[in-house]
């Protein structure tokens, strides 16, 4: 199933490379596109993530004031979510229709042999970029590794900058960066690149959807 995914990519990436003559370059191109691809999918997440934030001091006022009569407790929370017209469903889906696609993803950039160049092309082609020897070993300086736990922190951040987060998914925007650090410093550096330039895109986005709500929001006022 994931290799049927994988390879209209692995086509896209090397129609790019072709185009671009550059492994690097044709990632970051090869990764803001499928990353404009999946941003009704993103924007969605965002708004539902942005939503539920919103609800949690009314989500847990319910919870403690009703924790002995649960059948009561889900009558409120269920009027809670159709006042404010929130399905706790919609934050998940998501999640599970992103989450094929992205480890497809992750395959064509893990075997480009397999799903973008002949071994042979593969070989000839010239991996190195910027600071980096060979996208196709870990990048030796960490520089990549410390971009992703980075931007990996701020995007799962930002979210909460103007909500109210459960504590467990505070640890979590701490636990995160520091797994996609350490996973990163094994990985080929052409997946931290294609990490760090998504994560950077997704920052982008969020910043300019709340710039969006809020300023709108002020507006009103």
């Amino acid at each position: 199933m994931l290799d049927v995914i994988s390879r209209p990519f692995g086509a896209l990436l090397k129609i790019i490379f072709d185009f671009t003559g550059s492994y690097g370059y044709a990632i970051i191109i090869f990764t803001i596109l499928t990353r404009i691809l999946l941003l009704p999918i993103n924007i969605k997440q965002t708004q539902s993530t942005k939503i539920m934030n919103e609800l949690n001091p009314k989500i847990k006022e319910i919870q403690n004031k009703y924790k002995n009569n649960p059948e009561k407790m889900n009558e409120k929370l269920l009027e809670l979510y159709k006042e404010h017209n929130y399905n706790p469903a919609s934050g998940c889906l998501p999640l599970l229709i992103q989450f094929p696609i992205i480890i497809a993803l992750f395959g064509v950039l893990q075997n480009p042999t397999k799903f973008v160049f002949t071994p042979e092309e593969f070989d000839a082609i010239a991996k190195s970029f910027w600071w980096l020897a060979d996208l196709g070993k870990p990048d030796q300086l960490y520089i990549l590794p410390v971009l992703s736990a980075a931007t990996t922190y701020l995007q799962t951040t930002m979210m909460s900058a103007k909500g109210n987060v459960d504590p467990s998914m505070k640890s979590m925007s701490i636990i995160m960066p520091l797994m996609i650090g350490w996973f990163t410093l094994k990985f080929p550096s052409g997946i931290a690149l294609y990490w760090v330039i998504g994560n950077i895109f997704t920052i982008v986005q969020q910043y300019i959807m709340t710039r969006m709500t809020f300023g709108h929001k002020g507006g009103e006022n």
